[in-house]
């Protein structure tokens, strides 16, 4: 590409990446005061949200703000020269504005396949790498609301002990809720990043395999019904036998149950806290894995698979943010245990 032709593109794609950087990690999470025993895994979590401010084809996203940048770059790539190319980035300009949007990954896609085997690979292997993502943003944000709740029951434990008083306990309780709503809008900033990204995957799975997406929904949209509790059980933030207690669950204890990923279920009692427990505790069953919702072999079958389990992991991560914020606003921070 000759120099005049890069310094106009170069400008407009310093002008987009520039765009994207609104903001510091030190106004996202907040200075160390050196009080925060969370503190690390905030710093993880707001580290791993940096992934989803990026273009799922690193600069090939065709879009209102960046049609121009596609434009130029493909006349240049099929041999263009000078005006050609200063056309291609007109026409860029005006495409971006239409096939921009959910549709536009899939479109770039589309265009560098030779066929549709390439095109699966090639999709399959951007949700392999997004699920990977979604995977370590979830530990990092379980890992951070667990210190949380461990460092509120704390609290709890040392006000009832006697080993500090109540106001110490008020003070200390304060800051931890305090905390936790900024760690919640943190995580729902990334959140909201990954549905982003998630409309654009979406719209590519309806794409290469129809009906993916109707099926994994049907299957976690279940009703929620009254029951009473079979045994005893601790009640966890989260579908996990690790995870924090959030509550504990009696024998014969009414509650609204549903069934929740894995071998867990979700449930709320009548005082209002939310949690997970094992299924066989309120006699449902889990839902299991969501890639065997949708089975299939070959590459058709690994496709399906690998898109099951990006929903998934997305509608996971979304509702473990509902959950903290339900938590931080709630019963979770205070002095009173559940």
């Amino acid at each position: 590409m000759r120099a005049s032709i890069r310094r106009p593109v170069a400008s407009l794609m310093s002008a987009a990446m520039l765009a994207g950087c609104v903001s510091t990690q030190l106004g996202r999470i907040g200075a160390d005061d050196g009080r925060d025993a969370c503190r690390a895994y905030v710093v993880q979590l707001d580290s791993t949200g940096d992934f989803y401010g990026e273009d799922i084809l690193r600069g090939a996203a065709i879009g209102a703000g960046t049609g121009a940048i596609a434009g130029g770059i493909l006349a240049a790539a099929t041999g263009r020269r000078g005006s050609d190319i200063l056309a291609g980035a007109a026409i860029g300009a005006l495409a971006g504005g239409v096939i921009g949007g959910t549709a536009g990954y899939i479109q770039a896609r589309q265009r560098q396949a030779q066929n549709q085997g390439a095109l699966v690979q090639a999709v399959g292997g951007d949700l392999a790498n997004e699920n990977r993502q979604l995977a370590a943003t979830q530990v990092a944000f379980d890992q951070l609301v667990d210190c949380r709740v461990n460092a509120a029951s704390a609290i709890r434990a040392n006000v009832r002990a006697g080993r500090m008083n109540r106001d110490q306990g008020m003070a200390l309780m304060t800051y931890q809720r305090d905390l936790m709503r900024r760690d919640v809008a943190l995580a729902q900033a990334i959140n909201q990043k990954i549905g982003t990204r998630g409309a654009e995957f979406d719209s590519a799975i309806e794409t290469i395999s129809p009906g993916v997406k109707g099926t994994v929904q049907a299957r976690r949209a279940v009703t929620a019904r009254p029951t009473t509790a079979r045994v005893s059980a601790p009640i966890r933030i989260r579908p996990d036998a690790g995870a924090a207690e959030v509550g504990q669950l009696n024998r014969s204890e009414s509650v609204t149950v549903s069934p929740a990923q894995g071998n867990f279920a979700r449930v709320e009692t009548s005082s209002g806290v939310v949690g997970y427990v094992p299924a066989s505790a309120v006699g449902v069953r889990g839902l299991g894995t969501p890639e065997a919702s949708v089975g299939g072999r070959g590459e058709d079958g690994q496709f399906r698979q690998l898109a099951a389990s990006n929903i998934a992991r997305r509608d996971n991560f979304s509702e473990s943010v509902a959950n903290a914020d339900r938590l931080a606003q709630g019963q979770g921070f205070e002095l009173a245990s559940s």
